[in-house]
C-alpha cells in the first residue's frame, strides 16, 4: 500500500511583481510538481486559491508538525 506523502508548505520571502498574488511572510501550500522543480519553480496555491508556478527563490520551505498540517489542510479546503 502506498503511503500518502506529507503535505509541503513554504513561506513567501519575495513577492516583487506578484504583490496581488503573494504576501511576504505568509505560509503557502506547495503542490508537488517534479517537472516545475527541475526548472527552479514551485507550484504554489496563491491568494486566488489556484496553484501556479513561481520561482523557488521566492519561498522558504518549512516542515510543519502533523497536527498543524491537518488544521492547515482542513482550512484550505
Amino acid at each position: 500500500m502506498k503511503r500518502a506523502s506529507k503535505a509541503q508548505f513554504a513561506v513567501c520571502i519575495k513577492n516583487k511583481g506578484y504583490e496581488a498574488s503573494l504576501e511576504i511572510g505568509k505560509l503557502y501550500r506547495v503542490i508537488p510538481d517534479p517537472s516545475a522543480e527541475s526548472h527552479g519553480y514551485l507550484r504554489i496555491v496563491d491568494e486566488s486559491g489556484e496553484d501556479y508556478g513561481y520561482a523557488a527563490d521566492r519561498f522558504f520551505a518549512i516542515d510543519v508538525p502533523k497536527p498543524l498540517e491537518k488544521v492547515l489542510l482542513k482550512t484550505a479546503s
